[in-house]
């Protein structure tokens, strides 16, 4: 894909923005370094329109480096469906099935992947909890439905610790996923077009792998290839497809898994837009598999494609047969601002 224009999508307005310029940076500096064009797009709450943002760029291609909602739950992706423009990821309804961690865990129960019990609670619960919880037991942990990067997250041991943790979960979604606490290892699974590249072992200090361990520095330890016999890994990896494969997951994904020392497994959750600072846990995987961070974003950005098999837009397909004269036009976005300059084709 070396002879398209590449936008990197990066930004919007979830509570993983910050991660999302992150990825964005790390991956148009990848991308820059194997010689693609590269077009980086800030998508700002009070910038351009997103369909304004991606027309005035010229990208013939967009690499996703949203993370959270609005970006990583299938709103973005129908759009660029609708424009005709291939993107990295998974589609429209695998990008929203993954998102919701209430309709993942239905679809993992469908397909027989093993994930921790749970229960929906909503402010209604709260006036009522004890009866709610009833003999559900402690420890557990609380999460909005639909946030990423363990935003909101609470290990919880009493009802009165519940109560807030709902309370506060609840400023991020109108449902709140109360799932048993697992005592178990935390294994992270990469994987890329159905493949497994390999998978992770995390740590984390405080014994909760939440928002604090992930992206402070040295508050988790990372080990690759997890500590866990042969057998016990293949099987491992081959409940992340499953999981991935229920959910009809593409492109690159990352697949969160709980390994108990009672030879059970449970799948967490499956991430279609998984981090990708050069330190994610993606390139860590796929650095311990032989394959260095600048290869992994290549290797993401020639799976990107549409999956709704739309007929192209009549704007889309004449841009197309015209693509000579896009190098007529240049744009710069930065901080969600575009400055755009035509000059007529000779």
């Amino acid at each position: 894909m070396k002879n398209v224009r590449v936008g990197v999508l990066m930004g919007g307005w979830s509570a993983e923005r910050e991660i999302s310029l992150r990825t964005g940076d790390g991956v148009a500096t990848a991308l820059e370094s194997r010689g693609h064009d590269v077009a980086r797009l800030v998508w700002d709450r009070g910038g351009p329109a997103l369909h304004d943002l991606l027309r005035a760029s010229a990208v013939e291609v967009v690499f996703l480096a949203l993370h959270g909602r609005g970006g990583e739950d299938g709103c973005v992706q129908g759009m660029l469906e609708l424009l005709g423009v291939p993107y990295t990821g998974s589609g429209v309804l695998a990008s929203a099935l993954a998102m919701d961690k209430l309709k993942a865990k239905e679809l993992f129960r469908l397909h027989n992947v093993p994930t921790p019990p749970y229960y929906v609670a909503t402010r209604a619960d709260l006036e009522e909890l004890e009866d709610v919880h009833g003999s559900f037991g402690f420890p557990a942990i609380v999460k909005p439905r639909r946030e990423g990067s363990s935003v909101g997250l609470a290990k919880v041991t009493s009802l009165a610790e519940l109560s807030g943790a709902i309370d506060s979960a609840l400023a991020f979604d109108e449902h709140v996923l109360v799932e048993r606490f697992v005592r178990a290892t935390e294994v992270h699974v990469g994987l890329l077009d159905g493949r497994v590249l390999g998978a992770i072992e995390v740590v984390p200090r405080s014994g909760l792998y939440d928002y604090q361990a992930k992206y402070t520095a040295g508050a988790t330890e990372y080990i690759a290839p997890p500590r866990l016999p042969s057998t016990r890994l293949r099987g491992v990896m081959n409940l992340a497809e499953r999981a991935a494969r229920a959910l009809g997951c593409t492109g690159a994904c990352r697949v969160d898994l709980l390994v108990t020392e009672g030879e059970n497994e449970y799948v967490l959750e499956v991430n279609t837009l998984p981090g990708m600072t050069p330190t994610s846990l993606l390139p860590k995987i796929a650095s311990a598999a032989g394959l260095d961070y600048p290869a992994l974003c290549e290797a993401i950005l020639e799976g990107a494609r549409l999956h709704a098999g739309l007929p192209a837009a009549p704007e889309r397909a004449s841009t197309s047969r015209r693509a000579p004269q896009r190098s007529h036009a240049t744009c710069e976005v930065e901080d969600g601002s575009i400055a755009l300059a035509r000059r007529a084709a000779g």
